[in-house]
């Protein structure tokens, strides 16, 4: 289940906290991203249990968005240990994001 994000100071400490963090950035102007976000969740929670999914509307957050180099939506960063470790944005695959963070994700929980 996505949280939404309400702070920049909310994401960082967040980011600090979790060893793995999705977060799917996204306007409410973005008609691809209301199509993809329900596919991001359900691949996330039933392939990476421990991992934290997080929702920024960048047009309500602008800070948080800049703060990340996030100027197109929709864009997914992941963080594992507080590091930027893959970033999509626009056209891109749920399986090819599936299968990037599986990479990560084993090396760190399995």
């Amino acid at each position: 289940m996505f949280k939404e994000i309400k702070s920049l100071e909310e994401f960082i400490a967040l980011k600090e906290e979790q060893a793995a963090v999705l977060a799917y950035f996204s306007t409410d102007a973005c008609s691809v991203c209301k199509v993809l976000k329900p596919k991001v969740e359900e691949m996330a929670t039933a392939r990476f249990p421990k991992m934290q999914l997080v929702y920024i509307k960048s047009d309500v957050l602008p800070d948080v968005a800049a703060q990340n180099s996030v100027f197109t939506a929709p864009t997914i960063v992941v963080f594992f240990d507080s590091r930027e470790t893959i970033r999509k944005s626009r056209a891109f695959s749920v399986g090819e994001l599936q299968d990037e963070i599986g990479r990560y994700y084993s090396m760190l929980f399995d």
